[in-house]
């Protein structure tokens, strides 16, 4: 070959006359076994998270309980209830059996159970709501917003002083945990009668008692006073306490009390009295 056929190139020529294909590129080989080196790592890294979460899954344990929500209940008794379950593997511990054990605490509505990462299992307690109470066989006992008959508990007495008592229950079933439950048609009287009262002037600052009694003839009777004032179990009972209001304004309060044995409310726009009859006083006989 001759030395006419080679051509002298200089070192200093720019990199951007170079042509395209001067420029030589990275073998696709290579770049696969970069990109297979990248993943084994990413993989490994992935195991070890793997391995240390399994660990701590292991090692997380119920450390303690908190209690809210809870008035009457005494979270004493909910903790005496799930004590046994601190200890346990956290993430394991399932919440309803959890639940179960403290189910049968009357005051308990529901509870929500949650699991903390620290470790911690929280109860959220919802109680029943004590609207009136009652006396049966000599025991005093809760009646709630579902008709329940729950145990007296000072507790009820201190967060609601001014509960309406009830007589004449004469209508019961047996519910769970061994309570018993008021009949549908006299909670619903009863509730009905306490949302009329609740809305009223100053009734609610007289009336003590509610007396259930069939056949339309239910009663009520107001402080210091032995006047039976009949409501009936009818409803409108708005209306029926305004009355009252008024008799008692008008009437009772400056006649005094002891002059009727009864006061029907139950007709619209009239008032209807019987007057106490009194023992009558034997006379002396004369020798």
């Amino acid at each position: 070959m001759h030395d006419s056929e080679y051509q002298e190139y200089s070192a200093d020529v720019p990199e951007e006359e170079l042509e395209q294909d001067d420029v030589v590129p990275v073998s696709a080989a290579s770049h696969w076994l970069a990109l297979f080196f990248i993943f084994l790592l990413v993989f490994a890294a992935l195991g070890g998270l793997v391995k240390v979460a399994s660990e701590w899954k292991k090692e997380l344990v119920v450390r303690g309980f908190t209690v809210d929500g809870s008035s009457i209940i005494e979270k004493g008794e909910v903790l005496l209830r799930i004590a046994g379950y601190k200890g346990r593997n956290l993430l394991e511990l399932d919440a309803n059996n959890l639940k179960k054990k403290i189910e049968p605490l009357s005051y308990l509505r529901e509870a929500v159970i949650s699991k903390e990462l620290n470790g911690i299992v929280r109860v959220r307690i919802f109680e029943r709501e004590p609207v009136a109470f009652t006396v049966l066989d000599g025991q005093k006992s809760v009646i709630d917003r579902e008709g329940f008959l729950l145990p007296w508990k000072p507790a009820v007495g201190v967060r609601f002083p001014k509960l309406l008592e009830i007589t004449g229950i004469n209508r019961l079933k047996a519910a769970r945990n061994g309570l018993r439950q008021l009949d549908s048609r006299d909670v619903a009287l009863i509730l009905s009668f306490l949302e009329a009262l609740s809305e009223t002037d100053y009734a609610s600052m007289l009336i003590r008692e509610l007396h259930l009694e069939g056949n339309n003839m239910s009663w009520c009777i107001a402080v210091r006073a032995p006047t039976r004032f009949i409501v009936g179990n009818d409803g409108n009972f708005k209306e029926k306490l305004k009355k009252f209001e008024i008799f008692w304004q008008k009437v009772v309060s400056k006649k005094g009390f002891g002059f009727y044995d009864t006061v029907d409310l139950r007709f619209r726009e009239r008032i209807f009295t019987r007057d106490m009859v009194l023992p009558e006083v034997p006379q002396g006989v004369s020798q």
